[in-house]
C-alpha cells in the first residue's frame, strides 16, 4: 500500500510548449525522486492525451474535470470513458473552484463520482469549508455533509479508487494561514468518518491529501501529520523544481 501522494493541479496555466518542457524536466529527474511517493499531475484537458504519451508510467495523469453524464448529446462535455481511453488515471471532482464558480452542486459531484468509478477512472474527491463555516466552528458538519453526499452508493471496494483531498478554502487567498495542527486535526476527522461510513481497514487504506497552499517551505511540516498522506498542489506545481521539493518532503524515507 502506498499512501504518500503528491498531485499537481496546474489549473488554467501553461501553453502546450510550456507543458512539454515541464514534462521533460520532470522525466529527466524522476529516477532520483523517492520511489515511495506516487506522483500525479493535472494539466489542462487539451494536453492530456499528448502528455500521457510523452511520460513514463511513474507519472500518473489527472483530469481537472469530468462529465456527470455518459456519452450522448452533451456539447462540450467529456466523459470518464473518454478520459480512460486517453490513458488518464484519475479525475479531480468537487474542487472548491468548480463548486463556487461553476455551480457544481452536491448532486453533480455525486454523479461525477459514480460515472468515474463505473468507467474505471480513479477519483480525487475534494472537500473543504469556507471562512464563515470555519469561524462558526461548523467545519466538521460541512465536511461530513460533503463526503456523505459525494460517496452515496459507493462501497468499500470502490473506495480503493478514491482519494480524498481536504481544501481549507478559508486559508486560500484570504490572508489567513492553516497551521499544520489544523490540517492534521481535519485529516484525522476525515479518516475517522471513513471508518464509521465504511470500516477501519478502508479508512487506513484511503489516502487523504492536503490542498491548502502547500509549498516547499511548509510541506514537510504539513506532511508530518499522522493522517496527512501528501498534497494536492496548486501554484507550486507549476515550477518543476518546487514540485520536486514537495515530492521529496512527502517521502517516508526522510
Amino acid at each position: 500500500m502506498m499512501r504518500n501522494i503528491v498531485a499537481g493541479n496546474w489549473k488554467s496555466n501553461k501553453s502546450i510548449n510550456d507543458a512539454r518542457e515541464w514534462i521533460g524536466v520532470m522525466e529527466r529527474d524522476m529516477d532520483s525522486l523517492p520511489d515511495d511517493v506516487k506522483v500525479m499531475i493535472a494539466p489542462p484537458a487539451p494536453y492530456l492525451a499528448l502528455l500521457v504519451n510523452l511520460s513514463s508510467s511513474r507519472l500518473l495523469y489527472v483530469s481537472q474535470q469530468v462529465s456527470a453524464t455518459q456519452s450522448g448529446p452533451f456539447t462540450g462535455e467529456f466523459t470518464a470513458e473518454m478520459l480512460v481511453s486517453c490513458g488518464v488515471d484519475y479525475a479531480l471532482i468537487g474542487h472548491s473552484e468548480r463548486r463556487a464558480s461553476y455551480g457544481e452542486t452536491e448532486e453533480i459531484v455525486c454523479k461525477k463520482v459514480r460515472c468515474s468509478l463505473d468507467a474505471g477512472l480513479g477519483v480525487i474527491l475534494c472537500c473543504g469549508e469556507n471562512l464563515e463555516t470555519r469561524d462558526n466552528g461548523e467545519q466538521e458538519k460541512v465536511i461530513r455533509g460533503q463526503l456523505l453526499s459525494a460517496l452515496e452508493g459507493v462501497n468499500a471496494l470502490e473506495m480503493e479508487d478514491v482519494i480524498i483531498a481536504y481544501e481549507p478554502i478559508w486559508a486560500i487567498g484570504t490572508g489567513r494561514t492553516a497551521t499544520a495542527e489544523q490540517a492534521a486535526l481535519m485529516h484525522k476527522f476525515i479518516r475517522e468518518w471513513i471508518a464509521m461510513r465504511f470500516d477501519s481497514e478502508t479508512a487506513l487504506k484511503t489516502s487523504i491529501l492536503y490542498g491548502g497552499s502547500c509549498k516547499p517551505s511548509n510541506a514537510a511540516a504539513i506532511f508530518a501529520g499522522e493522517d496527512v498522506d501528501g498534497g494536492l498542489i496548486g501554484g507550486a506545481s507549476l515550477n518543476p523544481e518546487d514540485f520536486k521539493s514537495i515530492i521529496r518532503a512527502a517521502s517516508s524515507e526522510l
